[in-house]
């Protein structure tokens, strides 16, 4: 029997890695932008407003990108 090639597993783990790192730094930028903003409404509104806009266009882009199963 060849060797197990973990490859794929190793790149998968890696890949998942930094996703998370990437989702951790996302959100402790927002958190930090929403508490230097707190005691200003309009810069709070300004902060939702753009993350709106962000999953918006992710989600649109998930829609546009994700191919129909087959019925």
């Amino acid at each position: 029997m060849p060797p197990l090639d973990l490859t794929a597993l190793t790149d998968e783990v890696a890949r998942n890695e930094s996703v998370d790192a990437s989702a951790s730094a996302l959100l402790t930028t927002l958190f930090n932008a929403v508490e230097a903003a707190k005691n200003d409404p309009a810069a709070i509104q300004a902060i939702v407003d753009r993350v709106r806009s962000s999953n918006d266009a992710l989600a649109a882009a998930v829609v546009a990108n994700t191919s129909t199963p087959p019925v």
